[in-house]
């Protein structure tokens, strides 16, 4: 009902252009010139995409004036014509005697830097398609993997069965031609002797594959096997690609085979492990010849090095961080250089009907349903930090300005970036827009490092700017299970997977189209469980807000729900009990003499 204004009929090339994509793209039968992106649907997912079938039609627009403009009209007439960023070539040939520094245009090498680099590649010169920086988050990535003496927290795990050995020959057969096809799985990592990190393509990277034997008398065989690889303990090298390894074994007492496969967070984000699998299920039914040409990631290392200035990433960090002087860190938890070790996780459905309510508003307000999330996690940190003024990170998709084909693209295009949002005295309705725009404002910044916005704050190093971290993210279908493995053949069987940050506080909400989930992942010492709960409640307590009242101020928003606030306020504080009240201390302890004569009253050193 709130989704479409009154009808009337775009006007012009471009406005039935955009009309068209956005119908195809909302699954909406008509779009009028006065329809709203996010009313009739729209997100972030969704906006990457119109943007890559804008550009297909050579016509441009910033990311900033879609969230800014988001009616047709009003849309179409920012549009102009688009020319592509010019991406310096790659001047490795396969015939290149040696690499040069003048053949890297995406990082500043030494000749010695780069014979270095070279003399890591099995096959050396021939065998290297490219060199090129790091993007901002592979080098906090990185940061971590060095930091960690043991395990690492961006070690990615999932397993699968196969009901016999042939079927898992040729998923792996399936995945390494995948392989083939992309460049960021064939990438190796270097930065030993070298003045910046580089990483290194090469062409051709065979997967490794180890088999182990399980022992039937020591529990499930994928228990064992999560056990023996557990990223807490487990590590592999980021020098030689792929960076995925497999482990298989027979499953004890049975014919089916187990996989279990490590992928490092460097080169692959959620998006990316959504593609592999839809390719592996492309190779596996006969279907490769249908796939697109693959896109490079040094595309967005390019994006990253030659968009958006940093000094402009700077003018905008110091405007909304430069009066922030104190780290923002929930629950007191401040450890930001973890491991990921103790980390407890929790996971749940939202009600369907909250999940409606929800995105009712968002579309009445004309903003996407993950800035009504963002505003209620943030008052959650501010109730459990105890301030009005806080910082938590957001997950950015990354691919807003990943060039040509970035929807598609294989690689880790996330960013994390502090977002700042004040908890005051104005009103949700408000609040909720100010919320928006300041997320719109961010997707233009979403490949700067986020060590340069820290610098930005008054917070000095090594405080961390904060603790607690916000994903929202869109799961197509195919992904509910973590996998779209689950139905690419019969005999194959996904088991689950696991991924941590170092981050001792985040929250995913997980967007599945129509239900919302949420997956907390939380150090030891805070119920993962409970900070679901603050979550759920404070959404509640937010569409009731914009229901009813959306001047309410947002400070006021409850994060407490009712069980919890009645078994803190009443359940603790019912300290009444009867005891004799006419006997003098000396007759109580009498009494417990005579109740447990041989039981110890006192220790002192080694006096009993």
């Amino acid at each position: 009902a709130y989704a479409h204004r009154a009808y009337e009929a775009p006007q012009g090339e471009v406005e039935i252009t955009l009309a068209q994509i956005w119908a195809e793209l909302l699954g909406v039968e008509r779009v009028g010139r006065h329809d709203h992106f996010f009313a009739l649907g729209g997100h972030s997912l969704l906006a990457v995409q119109l943007m890559e079938r804008l550009r297909r039609r050579s016509l441009r627009i910033e990311v900033r004036t879609l969230f800014v403009k988001p009616v047709l009209a009003d849309l179409a007439a920012s549009l102009s014509s688009h020319h592509e960023m010019a991406v310096p070539a790659n001047l490795i040939g396969e015939q290149s005697p040696a690499i040069t520094p003048e053949m890297l245009p995406l990082i500043e090498l030494t000749q010695g830097e780069i014979d270095r680099s070279v003399a890591t590649v099995p096959g050396g010169v021939g065998n290297i398609q490219d060199i090129y920086g790091l993007s901002p988050l592979q080098d906090g990535i990185l940061f971590h993997h060095l930091l960690a003496t043991k395990g690492d927290p961006y070690l990615l795990v999932s397993q699968m069965a196969f009901a016999d050995r042939d079927l898992l020959e040729r998923y792996l057969a399936a995945v390494q031609r995948v392989v083939d096809r992309h460049d960021i799985l064939r990438t190796s990592f270097v930065w030993e002797g070298l003045s910046r990190p580089a990483q290194v393509v090469w062409r051709n990277a065979l997967l490794e594959v180890s088999e182990v034997e399980l022992d039937g008398s020591c529990g499930p065989g994928d228990a064992q096997l999560k056990h023996r690889f557990d990223p807490r303990q487990h590590r592999i090298e980021l020098g030689r690609a792929p960076l995925l390894r497999f482990v298989i074994a027979r499953e004890p007492g049975s014919a089916r085979w187990l996989l279990l496969e490590l992928q490092h967070h460097l080169i692959g984000d959620h998006t990316t492990l959504e593609l592999m699998h839809a390719e592996v299920r492309a190779v596996l039914e006969g279907r490769e010849h249908e796939l697109a040409a693959p896109q490079p990631f040094r595309n967005l290392v390019a994006a990253a090095r030659l968009g958006v200035g940093a000094d402009a990433h700077e003018e905008f960090f110091r405007g909304l961080l430069g009066n922030i002087d104190e780290p923002c860190t929930p629950f007191g938890l401040c450890e930001v250089q973890g491991d990921g070790r103790g980390t407890r996780e929790a996971q749940r459905m939202l009600p369907q009907a909250l999940s409606v309510r929800l995105r009712v508003q968002a579309r009445r307000l004309g903003v996407s349903l993950a800035s009504l999330c963002h505003l209620a996690w943030g008052q959650v940190v501010a109730r459990s930090s105890d301030r009005e003024q806080v910082v938590f990170g957001t997950v950015l998709f990354g691919r807003m300005h990943g060039g040509a084909g970035g929807d598609r693209a294989m690689g880790l295009f996330i960013n994390t970036l502090p977002l700042r949002l004040d908890l005051d005295g104005t009103g949700v309705e408000a609040s909720v827009r100010t919320t928006h725009a300041r997320l719109a404002e961010l997707l233009v910044h979403e490949h700067a490092s986020l060590a340069l916005a820290q610098r930005c704050s008054g917070v000095a190093a090594p405080a961390p700017l904060f603790s607690a971290l916000l994903n929202y993210r869109h799961n197509t279908p195919a992904a509910v299970s973590a996998s779209a493995a689950d139905d690419v053949l019969p005999g194959m069987e996904w088991l689950g997977g696991e991924e941590r940050t170092n981050y001792p506080l985040t929250l995913s909400v997980e967007d599945f189209g129509e239900a919302l989930g949420l997956t907390a992942q939380v150090a030891e010492g805070v119920s993962a469980d409970r900070v679901c709960g603050y979550m759920q409640h404070t959404l509640a307590q937010l569409a009731e807000a914009l229901e009813r009242a959306p001047n309410t101020p947002v400070r006021e928003l409850d994060i407490l729900p009712p069980d919890e606030r009645a078994y803190l306020l009443e359940e603790l504080n019912r300290t009444a009990v009867t005891y004799p009240e006419q006997q003098c201390i000396h007759e109580l302890f009498e009494a417990q003499v005579r109740q447990a004569p041989d039981a110890v009253a006192v220790v002192y050193q080694d006096q009993r």
